[in-house]
């Protein structure tokens, strides 16, 4: 079977790639523009998309596509529909980055709290050197054990997140973006309820007409100001002007950013002008990208593919 991998440089390098090169003739392409895709398209059985998008016009002009894998949980780069529409397969990939995002998550929490990038410049700046104590008092953190850790959206990232907030010692509480959650595990809580009552809150729920700008400037009012704000989640569900103000205002303590409305980062985001650059942590959407999460992607967009040969008897 013709394959083409339209945007592979999403993923990175990873060792197991030669997987995808057992099932066929596979053309590979580290990004692909949205002129350049019907074109490098043509012929091919199956197309492997991270983001790049394969819409009506795109799916009515390839008579040979049966297949359209997407190297990633989320398919809205696809009209899914219409692909089912004409006899075309979609198929995802799923619980393949939980342990990275879960320990990502963390990483950005102890960072923001443990204050670890004044430490480490304080240390570094010699300052340490020249005191006349073995410690130093800076910047105040407090320890997570006994505090409330609330959690939006308990899928299988958001209950990995779970086990580990309980391991420190936390109070997990969760709220349910789509009311159907009702995991025994855990104290479900309306919305409000949680902002109010949590030391740190944890997205990790799809964006959705539901979530789209679910915390905006009223829910983070609603915060306690020593609370801290995590989104490894979907950008667009944390309203980023709001943010910004609510950190320029003192409102929270502090964010841990991961995911963003614009990806990369527009230059005029307002959350890189944050008066205290201490108060937020921004990195570039890679909580799931451990070495073992994306070859684990790379397995399980080989393994879709093979399943769907076996089903059509190729």
């Amino acid at each position: 079977m013709n394959i083409v991998f339209l945007d592979k440089k999403t993923i990175g390098n990873v060792d197991n790639f030669n997987l995808l090169h057992k099932l066929g003739n596979v053309e590979v392409f580290d990004q692909t523009g949205p002129d350049q895709v019907i074109d490098r398209c043509k012929a091919k059985d199956i197309i492997i998309t991270n983001k790049v998008v394969i819409n009506r016009q795109v799916i009515d002009a390839l008579p040979s596509l049966k297949l359209i894998c997407v190297a990633a949980t989320g398919v809205n780069n696809v009209d899914v529909e219409y692909a089912k529409e004409k006899g075309i397969e979609v198929r995802n990939v799923v619980a393949y980055s939980t342990d990275s995002v879960a320990q990502s998550t963390f990483s950005m929490l102890l960072f923001l709290l443990n204050r670890l990038s004044y430490y480490d410049a304080y240390v570094k700046s010699g300052a340490y050197a020249r005191s006349d104590i073995f410690t130093h008092h800076g910047p105040a953190f407090w320890e997570l054990a006994g505090k409330r850790f609330g959690i939006i959206g308990l899928g299988n990232i958001g209950r990995r997140v779970a086990r580990i907030a309980e391991g420190f010692g936390m109070e997990v509480v969760f709220y349910s973006t789509t009311g159907r959650n009702n995991n025994i595990n855990y104290k479900r809580f309306d919305l409000d309820t949680l902002l109010k009552t949590s030391d740190v809150v944890s997205i990790h729920s799809p964006l959705s007409e539901t979530t789209r700008d679910l915390i905006n400037y009223s829910k983070l009012k609603l915060m306690r100001p020593c609370a801290i704000l995590l989104n490894t989640g979907r950008g667009g569900i944390v309203n980023e002007a709001d943010l910004a103000r609510a950190l320029n205002e003192n409102v929270i303590a502090a964010a841990g950013i991961d995911v963003l409305e614009r990806e990369p980062i527009s230059s005029n985001n307002p959350l890189l002008k944050i008066y205290d650059k201490d108060k937020i942590l921004l990195t570039p959407h890679i909580a799931w990208a451990s070495m073992e999460s994306r070859a684990r992607l790379v397995e399980k967009v080989a393994k879709n593919i093979e399943a769907f040969k076996r089903e059509q008897g190729y």
